[in-house]
């Protein structure tokens, strides 16, 4: 049971005791807004590249785009901790990659040419993709995941992938990836289910031409 009797006013403290001080609490709060803001725009254009793409790819789990508040504040309160203890809340909030979030579903047949042509369009508005790792070879997840960010500095995550790996994703091993990323998870336990993940991933059939897709770093890097 968390303790929130002596946290002072205007502060936030996570169910998994992750902290906010007021102040962190009001830029966070602030960057939330801005992050609301920005998606409108980018669903409206994510739409348009749904309608007039030529593969067929079409956009599932819109109702996931935006990253739960409480799940933002415990991302940006564990990096104030750790990750960048002298930046503050709202610059590493600028720096989320994936609270705003979509995924492209394209058939087999079309998914190579689905990931270019999703590309292109999203270019053409002004977003510049920034990292894009495939993870085809991956044992543990099929997929592309790529970050974007818009003129204004809003960083957004596209991924792509098959109605196979969607499901299998978003249905079969979701509880996997939430019990992986839990600190108070036991090795064993992680174990048996890095196996059961491996093994869902290996009945996925790769789309043809999809390992000539490559990973991509701003920089090089």
């Amino acid at each position: 049971m968390v303790d929130r009797s002596r946290d002072p006013e205007g502060s936030w403290r996570g169910d998994g005791n992750q902290y906010l001080d007021p102040e962190q609490h009001a830029e966070t709060n602030a960057q939330i807004t801005d992050i609301h803001q920005a998606e409108k725009k980018l669903t409206e254009h994510m739409g348009e590249a749904e309608q007039k793409n030529g593969c067929g790819a079409r956009l599932v789990g819109l109702e996931h785009r935006l990253k739960g508040d409480d799940r933002i504040k415990e991302k940006i309160a564990d990096l104030c901790e750790t990750g960048a203890p002298d930046a503050t809340a709202k610059e590493i909030g600028r720096g989320l990659p994936d609270a705003i979030r979509y995924t492209f579903c394209a058939e087999p047949g079309n998914y190579k040419e689905a990931y270019w042509d999703i590309k292109d369009r999203l270019q053409v508005h002004g977003y510049e993709m920034y990292y894009s790792e495939n993870h085809w070879s991956s044992m543990q997840y099929k997929g592309i995941n790529t970050r974007w960010l818009t003129p204004e500095g809003q960083r957004f995550e596209v991924q792509f992938h098959t109605p196979e790996t969607f499901h299998a994703k978003h249905t079969i091993t979701h509880a996997c990836y939430e019990r992986l990323r839990n600190t108070l998870t036991r090795d064993d336990e992680r174990r048996e289910l890095m196996d059961f993940q491996q093994e869902v991933c290996s009945w996925i059939i790769a789309p043809e031409g999809v390992t000539d897709i490559p990973k991509y770093r701003e920089g090089g890097n």
